[in-house]
């Protein structure tokens, strides 16, 4: 009975693929009835079991899971020539129940509506509407990097210890949440990662546990880039699964945020992607906008890409591989080439919201 059993739980993940590929044309129904409904209650009531603690326990939550797979393996590694057919059962089973696990309590957000959908904004721009909204972030982010730094060609730097900006991120959420009350975010959940130096070497600055929704953050990154990475993994946890989504909302918290640096932190994001996407589609006006900005902006952006080229090793490119072709499996054709899409909603939301 137990063997039949497990054959049938091992089985059960060709139903759950069937069935993923059937709501991956249903946006609307998973829109309401999970992102809107189950996972509400999923996700704050794992906040709040978990929020309180002032580690990981996702983190210590892999780390025994990964013990315990190396140690299973170990000792069940003859049984994989003597008795091949119940190994690879076991394993399958395994899988099933983690597959399920993985989609119910979080993932099947990768199958909800886009946000211009949910958002009722337009999701292509022109260029001329790209130039206008990079002119607006370049004077917002100088006026703010100048009232910061003082002096125009120092880079800013953050003022909080990062456990500080971690406690400080909901309240960005607070202010977003006016406009989009289904941005409400409480409780908080907000964490450095036990793996932050792995996640580093990976090329990765953060991650949503999807089995303890705890938003965790490489904890080695510039402090400078806290703000909009903590928004973003919050941003996963109220249910964006997508990337590029994720970054949007992430940057739009940071620029709502009451405090000044985050407000800095946040434009500073946002432009770089719309200067990013303006030196793909027109590198003359690219190279007409980018002495405009303050000298200390470009530091910032400099002391990032310093940071990531410090740790710059052959393996971070197969990471990268390697989630970007989880994300297609998981309903994200764009995978993580989220760029345009990111502009896309900036520019958009800003033609009714100019940035002042």
């Amino acid at each position: 009975m137990f063997k039949h059993k497990k054959f049938l739980i091992a089985l059960s993940i060709i139903p759950q693929i069937i069935l993923l590929k059937i709501l991956a044309h249903y946006p609307t129904f998973v829109e309401h009835v999970y992102s809107h409904g189950i996972y509400i209650w999923i996700s704050k009531a794992m906040r709040y079991a978990f929020g309180w603690l002032p580690f990981s326990v996702g983190d210590v939550l892999y780390t025994f899971l990964g013990i315990y797979i190396l140690s299973w393996l170990y000792l069940n590694k003859k049984r994989i020539i003597k008795d091949t057919k119940h190994w690879f059962l076991d394993v399958l089973s395994a899988l099933s129940v983690g597959y399920f696990a993985f989609h119910i309590l979080w993932a099947l957000n990768y199958y909800r509506l886009p946000l211009h959908k949910s958002l009722g904004i337009e999701h292509e721009y022109t260029t001329t509407e790209l130039v206008d909204l990079t002119k607006q972030l370049i004077s917002k982010t100088n006026l703010l990097q100048l009232q910061l730094a003082k002096i125009d060609t120092i880079k800013v730097v953050m003022p909080y210890s990062k456990t500080e900006i971690l406690k400080m991120i909901p309240d960005g959420y607070g202010a977003l949440s006016k406009e989009f009350p289904y941005l409400e975010y409480q409780p908080r959940s907000i964490k450095r990662s036990l793996y932050s130096i792995p996640l580093t070497y990976m090329g990765f600055s953060g991650y949503l546990n999807p089995f303890t929704n705890e938003a965790q953050i490489d904890g080695l990154i510039p402090s400078y880039k806290f703000p909009t990475t903590g928004s973003h993994e919050v941003a996963h946890q109220l249910g964006y699964a997508a990337e590029n989504e994720a970054n949007f909302i992430g940057s739009m918290a940071a620029m709502h945020h009451p405090d000044v640096y985050f407000n800095y932190s946040g434009h500073a994001f946002a432009l770089r992607h719309c200067l990013g996407e303006l030196y793909k589609r027109d590198l003359t006006l690219y190279e007409v906008l980018l002495p405009q900005l303050h000298k200390g902006i470009l530091k910032n952006y400099q002391e990032a890409r310093d940071f990531w080229d410090s740790y710059e090793n052959p393996l971070e490119p197969i990471f990268k591989i390697t989630y970007d072709g989880f994300l297609k499996t998981n309903n994200q054709s764009g995978g993580m080439d989220s760029y345009s899409y990111v502009v896309a909603l900036l520019v958009n939301y800003h033609k009714d919201h100019p940035i002042r």
